[in-house]
């Protein structure tokens, strides 16, 4: 049963090869999910991307072929309920065979008032970064199953947020991020925790199966969701990174494919935070250092 380490290929064209890889990235249209989709395409891998915009899919689709060397096709679908999540695990069913690689990224935030936090805010929230990573995930079982072995696992990765992580609101206007001043982003940081505690069961759940599940936790990094932050507070942002820059496709695309690679296979449950030192470093900013 053990290797003797001359016995196995430990070059990184044999632990990271991906062009037998077949991915589906929810969410793959624009921002993380289309960092990841990127580097799948780059380095040889069939990937599927799926969102509600046929516009945005095309464009992303298009880019990515023009790249290659892998392939890039397109869903459109709305995972805001099981009924649209289960519609797309049996279209994704019709058009491959075996997937190696489940990467969970829809997801939304809802910034208001704290007093006056609608209802909805909350609905929505769950549904889409919560609950279809649950029902994704079930639904893609069969396929994720497919020639999964211990040595070579199938993968599930999930994305939440470093506000799953952290207790204060980053996201306010005040400290500069994703909605205006005077509000918050209540149920997102939540989410994100019920998101990272879901991969966890999971991950026990499946292990068994071969069916490997981690969470990536990022930090601000560019996209859709942080377009707000980042054009009204860019400097506030930055101030709160001890390395002076946010996150950029390549720290994303790294990991996403270090976490579908041979060399994650033995890894499972883990909770990747992506976001420069912002967080355990305690670093603080010229701002809040000139206070004390």
């Amino acid at each position: 049963m053990a290797h003797a380490a001359s016995s196995d290929d430990l070059r990184v064209g044999s632990l990271f090869d991906f062009s037998k890889h077949v991915v589906l990235v929810t969410g793959g249209a624009t921002g993380l999910g289309e960092m990841a989709a990127q580097a799948y395409v780059q380095n040889g891998a069939h990937v599927i991307i799926a969102s509600r915009k046929e516009s945005e899919l095309k464009k992303t689709t298009e880019r990515l072929n023009a790249l290659g060397p892998g392939m890039c096709e397109y869903m459109v679908a709305d995972l805001a309920d099981k009924k649209g999540c289960v519609g797309l695990c049996e279209e994704v069913k019709k058009r491959v065979g075996r997937l190696t690689v489940l990467i969970n990224n829809t997801g939304a935030t809802w910034g208001a008032d704290y007093y006056d936090f609608p209802e909805s805010g909350w609905d929505k929230l769950m549904a889409l970064n919560v609950k279809s990573i649950f029902y994704m995930t079930v639904g893609l079982e069969p396929l994720l199953l497919k020639e999964a072995t211990p040595d070579t696992p199938s993968r599930v990765i999930n994305i939440a947020s470093m506000a799953g992580i952290q207790t204060v609101d980053v996201t306010t206007g005040e400290s500069g991020g994703l909605s205006p001043p005077g509000t918050g982003t209540f149920s997102y940081g939540p989410s994100k925790a019920a998101t990272i505690h879901l991969t966890k069961m999971t991950a026990s759940k499946l292990a068994p199966k071969n069916i490997m599940v981690n969470v990536i936790c990022p930090g601000v990094f560019p996209s859709r969701m942080t377009s707000f932050g980042l054009n009204k507070y860019m400097d506030t942002l930055v101030s709160g990174q001890p390395t002076g820059r946010i996150g950029k496709p390549s720290d994303f695309g790294g990991l996403v494919l270090f976490l579908g690679s041979a060399g994650s296979a033995h890894m499972t449950g883990n909770v990747l935070e992506i976001d420069g030192g912002a967080t355990l470093t305690g670093w603080r900013g010229k701002k809040a250092e000139s206070k004390i």
